[in-house]
Parts: C-alpha cells; sequence; structure tokens
C-alpha cells in the first residue's frame, strides 16, 4: 500500500509509542477519547431536540430509543485538526483499542470525519513492532455488533441514571445519582452492613498447649473432652449469637477452661493419630483485569482506580499488553518467551514440564484475547525497562504473575498430630490437635505467591513444621493458657473483595469497576476507612427506596441477565431494541411512578435492634437522632459522619446526648472575653465553640479535638488552649519568623515561613515546644524537597513565567504562579504543548474568577428574591417544573 496514511488511537502517550514501529508516510493523531457523545448540559443540547418531552435524557424513547449524540466543546478542536490531517492522506486506519469501547471511538470518528478515502479498522492487544505490522497486515471493518452492544449499553445506563436520579432528590436528598451498576453496587455494600447490624456475637472458650519434642515447640488446640467437641465459631448463629439449633457440643466458659487448664498443669500429652499428606499447588492464571485489581490492591495497596490508570500508562508506552481483558489466555509467542526466561534465570528444575495453558471461565469475556502480561516477547524485568516508583511495582507484579504461570508446582506437606490426655478429675480424655506445613518444593512460589483478603491468613509459601511426631510418642506440655474468643461479624468489603463479589455475581465489567468504586465514594455511598468500604446512611437510604420502587433495577439476578443480553446482541444473537421498551416503561417509569407514592420519612430512617428504641434519620444536614425527654421535650443529636451504620448502637447515641447536653451548659467562660465556652457535636466529631452565632450571621471561633482526645476528658484550660490555636512556640533561629503549632484539614502540624510539617503521634500540639517543632521542620526540609517539575514546557506568552507540570495527589497538573490545571484524561506529560498548556491554565483561572464573582453577588440575589417572588407569584409556581426539566440540574452524566 502506498501515499500517505493517518492512524487514528485515543492518546498522545499511545500515539507517541506507536510513531516509533511506523515509517514517515504515516501520520499518527490521538482522538483524546471519545469524539462524540450523548450532551451533559442543557447548553449542549441541539435546538431541534429541545422542548421534545425526552429532551432531558437525550433518548428518543419514542422513536426507537435513538440517542443523540454532539461534539463537546474541548472536543471541537481535535475533530477540526483530524479533519485537517484527513484532507492530506490516501488511508485511513482507526487504530482504536480492540474492546467495545474502542469500537464504538472508532465508529464516532467516522460518523463525524465522514472520510471518503479506503478506510481500515486495526486492532492489535500489545503495542509492539510485530503486533502493529501484524496488524497493518490484516486489518478489518468495524465490527457493528460491538457498536451496537456499546451503545445499547450506554443508552440503558442514561436511561437509568438520569430517569431514576431525579427520584433520590426528591425523596432522600439533592445531589444524589443512581446507576444501573453503581446502585447495585451499594446495594451490596449495604447488605453486608444489614448482616452487620443484625449480627449478635457468641463467645466460647478453650485451650492452647505449647508442647516440645527434639527442642522443637509446637502448639496445639483443645478440640474434645470426654468425647465431645468443643464449640468454636462456626457453631453459632449470626442472628442470636447463640448455638445453633442441633449442635451437639460443649460450650465452656472462661471458669470451666481456667479450671481444666490448672488441672493439666505439666501433664504429659501423647500422640493417638499422625496424618501426613503431601500436595502440590499449581500456578494462578494471568492477570485479568479483575484479577489485577484485587490483587494490586491486595498487595500494592493500590485502588482500582490508580490500578488502571497505571496499567493504562504501562500499556501505552509499550510495557504490558491490554489491561481491559476477560481473558486467560497467553499467545504461543508468550508462552515460548517466558519459557525460555526461566530456563535461563531459574533453570531446568524450576520449568513446568510442559506449557501450561488457562481456560477462561468469566461469563461474556470478550474484552480482549490475552491475558495481562509484559509485551513483546524480552520479558524484560521493570529495572531493565527504566521504571520507577508505582509504574514499576504494577509491572513487577504482571511480570512475576505472568513468570509464574510457566513454572513448576509447588510440593506441600501437611501434618496433622492428635493428642490426649486423661482428665485427672474424671479420667475422661482430653484431645488436642496440632497442625503444620512445610514447602518441600517451591516451585512458582519462587516467583510469584497470591495475597489474602484475611490478613491473618498463612501464605501459601510459609512454613511451620511440626517436629517429627509418630503415635505413641509422648511429649511434654510446657504451658497450657486458656482463651476467650469472639464471633466476628461478617467484613465490609475492601475494593479487592468487592471487585471479585462482582464479577462473580456477572454485574457489570470489570473495565468498568474502578469508575463504579471512584463514583460511590464521590457521592457519599461510601466512605473508605482502613481499606474497608464503609456504607453511609445516605446508602442505607438510597437503597432503602430503589428497593421499595424499583426492585429488579437493583436485584443482583436480574442486572446479571441485563448483562447477559447485552453480550447477545454483542454476539449479534438479540436485537438492541428487544429489551429496552419493556424495561424503560415498566421498570424505570413505572418504578418511579411507584416511588413518587413512597413517604420519604420511611425510607429515610434506619433502625436495628441494637439501636432500639431509637432510630436513626437523614435530614437535610446529614442523619440525626430524636430523643424525646421525660418532660415531653425533643432533642435533636447530630451523628459524627466516620460513624458507620453497623456500629451506631443506643449505648453510643445515649453517650451522643449526654455530650450535647453537656454542649448546652458551658464548660466555663473566656477569662478575657467572658464569652460561654461550649463542648459541641458536629457532623465531623467534637469540637469546642466560644459564644453564639451573632444577630448578623457571624459564625462563632471553633476548634476541633486533636486526634485521640477524648471529649469526655474536655476541660476549660483545654478548650480555652484550642481555641487559642494557632499558637506560636518561638522564633526561627535562623529566619527570626515565627514557629507556630496548630491543628489544619490534616491534622496536627508545625509551620514556619510556609513550610509546614505534620505532628507524630507521640506529639501533643498543646504541649510541643520550639526544639521539637524544629526538628520536625528540620525532618520535613531534610527528607523532602519541593516538588520537583516532571517537565518544564515554556515561559507563559504573557508574563515569561515558566509552565511546569507536577505530579499531584489526582494526576499530573499543568502550573503557572499560582494557577494550577489538570490534564484531561488522554493528555500525558510528555505530550501536552505550551499552547494547550496556556489554554488549561485560562480556562481554569476563568472557571476560578467565575466562582469568585458568583459567591460575591449571592448576598445580592438572596436579598432580591423575596420581592421577585412576591411580584410574580406565576412564575415561582411554575419554577420547580422548570428546574425538573432541567438537564444542568443532574449532578453528573450517571454511568453504569
Amino acid at each position: 500500500m502506498t501515499g500517505r496514511a493517518l492512524v487514528i488511537v485515543e492518546s498522545p502517550t499511545k500515539a507517541r509509542t506507536i510513531r516509533r514501529f511506523l515509517g514517515d508516510r504515516f501520520r499518527v493523531e490521538a482522538s483524546m477519547g471519545h469524539v462524540r457523545d450523548l450532551p451533559s448540559s442543557a447548553a449542549e443540547m441541539p435546538a431541534s431536540v429541545k422542548g421534545r418531552p425526552w429532551a432531558r435524557l437525550a433518548v428518543d424513547v419514542e422513536d426507537g430509543f435513538r440517542p443523540v449524540y454532539v461534539i463537546p466543546a474541548d472536543k471541537k478542536k481535535v475533530v477540526a485538526q483530524l479533519k485537517k490531517e484527513l484532507a492530506d492522506v490516501d488511508t485511513l486506519y482507526i487504530a482504536t483499542d480492540e474492546d467495545r469501547e474502542g469500537e464504538s471511538i472508532g465508529w464516532h470518528l467516522l460518523e463525524v470525519l465522514k472520510p471518503k478515502i479506503p478506510t481500515y479498522r486495526m486492532v492489535f492487544h500489545e503495542i509492539t513492532r510485530d503486533a502493529i505490522d501484524k496488524a497493518l497486515n490484516n486489518p478489518r471493518q468495524l465490527d457493528d455488533k460491538l457498536v451496537q452492544a456499546q451503545e445499547a449499553r450506554r443508552v440503558l445506563d442514561r436511561l437509568v441514571g438520569y430517569v431514576v436520579s431525579p427520584l433520590l432528590w426528591r425523596k432522600v436528598a439533592p445531589r444524589l445519582s443512581a446507576g444501573r451498576v453503581q446502585s447495585v453496587a451499594v446495594r451490596m455494600m449495604v447488605q453486608r452492613e444489614r448482616e452487620r447490624m443484625a449480627f449478635k456475637s457468641g463467645s466460647w472458650w478453650d485451650l492452647k498447649a505449647s508442647a516440645e519434642k527434639d527442642r522443637v515447640r509446637f502448639d496445639a488446640a483443645l478440640t474434645s473432652l470426654g468425647g465431645r467437641t468443643i464449640a468454636s465459631g462456626r457453631d453459632f448463629d449470626e442472628t442470636t449469637g447463640a448455638l445453633k439449633t442441633g449442635k451437639n457440643v460443649l460450650l465452656l466458659d472462661e471458669a470451666e477452661s481456667r479450671a481444666l487448664a490448672t488441672r493439666l498443669a505439666g501433664c504429659e500429652l501423647v500422640v493417638d493419630d499422625v496424618d501426613r499428606k503431601e500436595s502440590q499447588r499449581s500456578p494462578y492464571p494471568p492477570f485479568t483485569t479483575s484479577t489485577l485489581q484485587q490483587e494490586s490492591n491486595r498487595k500494592l495497596g493500590f485502588s482500582a482506580s490508580q490500578t488502571m490508570q497505571i496499567a493504562q500508562k504501562l500499556y501505552e508506552s509499550g510495557h504490558i499488553t491490554y489491561m481491559r481483558t476477560d481473558s486467560f489466555n497467553l499467545s504461543e509467542e508468550a508462552i515460548r518467551a517466558v519459557r525460555g526466561m526461566i530456563e535461563q534465570r531459574y533453570g531446568q528444575a524450576l520449568l513446568s514440564p510442559s506449557a501450561r495453558r488457562y481456560a477462561t471461565k468469566s461469563k461474556g469475556a470478550q474484552e480482549a484475547h490475552e491475558a495481562i502480561r509484559p509485551a513483546g516477547t524480552s520479558m524484560a524485568t521493570a529495572s531493565e525497562l527504566g521504571l520507577s516508583g508505582r509504574e514499576a511495582r504494577l509491572y513487577d507484579l504482571i511480570w512475576k504473575r505472568t513468570v509464574a504461570t510457566q513454572m513448576a508446582n509447588a510440593r506441600i506437606a501437611s501434618t496433622t498430630v492428635q493428642l490426649s490426655t486423661p482428665d485427672p478429675a474424671n479420667g475422661q480424655p482430653v484431645v488436642f490437635r496440632a497442625s503444620g506445613r512445610q514447602v518441600l518444593f517451591p516451585g512458582f512460589f519462587r516467583a510469584y505467591v497470591e495475597g489474602a483478603d484475611d490478613p491473618g491468613a498463612v501464605l501459601d509459601d510459609q512454613s511451620d513444621p511440626l517436629p517429627n511426631l509418630d503415635p505413641g510418642d509422648r511429649v511434654a506440655c510446657l504451658n497450657l493458657e486458656a482463651l476467650g474468643h469472639q464471633t466476628r461479624p461478617p467484613a465490609r468489603y475492601s475494593e479487592a473483595t468487592l471487585v471479585k463479589a462482582l464479577e462473580a455475581e456477572g454485574i457489570g465489567r470489570p473495565s468498568t469497576y474502578a469508575s463504579i468504586i471512584d463514583t460511590v465514594q464521590k457521592r457519599g455511598y461510601v466512605k473508605a476507612v482502613a481499606r474497608q468500604l464503609q456504607p453511609t446512611f445516605t446508602a442505607m437510604a438510597v437503597t432503602n427506596l430503589l428497593e421499595e420502587a424499583l426492585g429488579k433495577v437493583v436485584d443482583l439476578e436480574f442486572t446479571a441477565v441485563m448483562e447477559s443480553w447485552l453480550d447477545k446482541v454483542a454476539e449479534g444473537e438479540s436485537d438492541p431494541l428487544s429489551w429496552l421498551a419493556s424495561f424503560y416503561q415498566d421498570e424505570l417509569v413505572g418504578g418511579v411512578s411507584r416511588g413518587e407514592l413512597i413517604d420519604p420519612r420511611t425510607v429515610c430512617t434506619v433502625r436495628s435492634e441494637a439501636l432500639d428504641p431509637f432510630e436513626v434519620r437523614l435530614g437535610r444536614y446529614g442523619p440525626f437522632i430524636e430523643i424525646l425527654s421525660d418532660d415531653g421535650g425533643r432533642r435533636v443529636v447530630s451523628l459524627p459522619e466516620d460513624v458507620a451504620p453497623a456500629d451506631m448502637t443506643a449505648d453510643v447515641v445515649r453517650g451522643l446526648a449526654e455530650r450535647a447536653e453537656k454542649g448546652e451548659a458551658p464548660l466555663g467562660h473566656h477569662p478575657e472575653s467572658g464569652l460561654p465556652v461550649y463542648l459541641r457535636d458536629g457532623r465531623f466529631g467534637a469540637y469546642v465553640q466560644l459564644g453564639e452565632a451573632a444577630e448578623d450571621g457571624t459564625k462563632p471561633r471553633r476548634a476541633s479535638l486533636a486526634p485521640g482526645m477524648d471529649a469526655q476528658q474536655v476541660t476549660l484550660p483545654i478548650a480555652l488552649a484550642l481555641l487559642s490555636l494557632p499558637r506560636t512556640l518561638g522564633q526561627h533561629p535562623e529566619t527570626g519568623k515565627a514557629v507556630q503549632a496548630g491543628i489544619g484539614r490534616f491534622g496536627p502540624y508545625i509551620t514556619h515561613d510556609g513550610v509546614y510539617a505534620s505532628l507524630r503521634k507521640e506529639d501533643d500540639v498543646l504541649s510541643v515546644g520550639l526544639a521539637r517543632g524544629l526538628e520536625l521542620l528540620a525532618a520535613k526540609k531534610g527528607g523532602r524537597k519541593a516538588a520537583e517539575p516532571l517537565r518544564t514546557i515554556g515561559d507563559h506568552p504573557e508574563d515569561g513565567a515558566p509552565i511546569v507540570v507536577l505530579e499531584g495527589r489526582y494526576g499530573p497538573y499543568v502550573k503557572h504562579g499560582r494557577i494550577n490545571a489538570s490534564l484531561p484524561e488522554g493528555l500525558g506529560v510528555e505530550d501536552v504543548s505550551l499552547a494547550q498548556a496556556v489554554e488549561l491554565l485560562a480556562a481554569r483561572a476563568q472557571r476560578a474568577g467565575a466562582k469568585a464573582k458568583a459567591r460575591s453577588a449571592k448576598p445580592k440575589a438572596a436579598a432580591a428574591k423575596p420581592k421577585a417572588r412576591a411580584a410574580k407569584p406565576k412564575a415561582a409556581a411554575a419554577k420547580p417544573k422548570a428546574r425538573a426539566a432541567k438537564p444542568k440540574a443532574t449532578p453528573a452524566q450517571p454511568e453504569a
């Protein structure tokens, strides 16, 4: 093929990598993701659509559910540039990703560009020279079935989000959103929280014996007494805390357990039985999107979103294969490369006897044709590729998992020993059990060991062998310890276990899980606390409403059926319209109509036996509890935002009420101003307050309690000290400027000349001295330099000051003076031009100015409002209807 050709991909990073493998006749440009989408606001809605009954949806529900597409304002320049490039070439290649989303992006490009030249679809699952050459030599046409499936998914998600979300605003709270998969994921977490709320703990006691043979110590647990099995955690009913009905087990209490330990002190244990088994462990399959997210969360602590962002960079840089995949398959070339590397690096003994291949088990696996692995056949390590930081850590995880797939099985010896001794009180047998394991041959453990969701679990490669024991052997019991145990409620989901559960239920697609988990946190449905996803009372209320009004929409089985239907559309086995009409009319429109009849107080009330006689209600300003006093008075107690629904008990409520009562009576008065000093509870925890709000609305001075400070121990001197923060510790010996201590958004700190250093746990913000403050500042200065720019783009054309790219908490951003602007998705650090940076900074400055102007104008608008309302009663009455029809009111474009 001769002449000039244009290759279009999604991102500049991917474009730059592909350019390395193509000749001069190829132009490679980036579309920056989708160039066309459903309107996100009323301003984007075409004039021909405005006024239609379905305009807010941007989906013609009256005529085949046809979506209305527009080119967003920020993509018009991209489209214009692509059209300009297209005019100078003879051939067009669409080289977007090979999944449904990539196929959809390609289709939209063709619809917008309308090329009059030969056009081909170019697909590859890794960005290497061989893969690009193969894709060029074997192009195909766009797959209409994949495009239809993605469009059906997009329309379905739009309908669920835009039809259901307004019901949430009216019945629960504004700015909430519903989503086809998002709401089901929230319901799963709420169901787990309900299980925790209904859970009742059971307790039991047993003995741990410490014994020794051949100078090797080991532990054994009590299993039976007088022929009766000792109760353990699995014997208890989670809803009653008592033993399950029909369980013939012996439940020991503390006194019985300690008495038995005393009677058996100094006894000799006899080995009754030894069970030795040898087993083999096979390597885990290579990574799919789901398993990569799970393992990255367990081992590296990365969120699903972070994992996908890093994986995207690695793929677009040519280091790994495509990261959105349901497949366990490895190409024959990859298998040969891995096996050759193992033989060279680890030796023949650790190579599996034959090539190992894995069958994909995921329902509707369709994303890509290979698992996630290092790209190409060189099997280079992270250090050999020059990777560092988070990219190196994730690549190393992928490299090791891939290598392990072709390594030999591990061999493990497990030993279980039963020991006994007679009870001196009655001669009945007291039986103990000891278990041990030993890795006989590490095999693939040399490269990779999978993490565990339970932090207390023993990892596969760990050995804990017993001494050599045979039946009839006698061992000395060195110590006997009575141990108390309690059953634990079901664990809340972590990101890893939620991803695993969603995939197991067939809910959504792994490629969407990262955005779903991010969305439910941003909407206030879930808080990430100590790696657990903790549902909020808002999530409880929303789930209550959706279950009652739109049961099928949040039903796990029904949602899995929807996914199956979408898969059939992708395979050409189902018509996209065959199901949409009935779902829209019966489930969505009908469900919302049912929801309008529901009393908001009902769904916004949370009850549990542990809370009795109280109940939590969700109000405009968050969750609260109403308490009736003996004299018939009514007290409203706000709940702190960090309290989980399952952790809210009647005792916790009484404690909050007691503190609230104390908050009404001052701790004392300020010695200088004479104003009362209060201790009060708020949404974000306890705080101290000086005086009350002034008549003009001026807020009183407030100060949060320091981390770890017990509200019950707060006295007037402590409150005054907190209200005096930040306090000056002294002058810095080098600059003469003040060194201060205070409490900020991220906790207690020391500050000097614009530099902040966090106080450690052992430091007290109220008593820390100048010497300690200088020490922390020096450590901060020595341990962490000012952020080094990732790249200096150039000088700003207006003032000549440099524009740099820095790494921020939420990704890279450009900086000029005091203005920061995040880089949009798809625009890499090395790709942003000076013109693009100036444009991003200008837009950010304009938005900041508009917000400041709106804030300054707000009081005037508020003052004028009553007059306008009085003068125009009809307009006021019509306002709610107009607001409901306004797409801009949608808090965010709800997605799956």
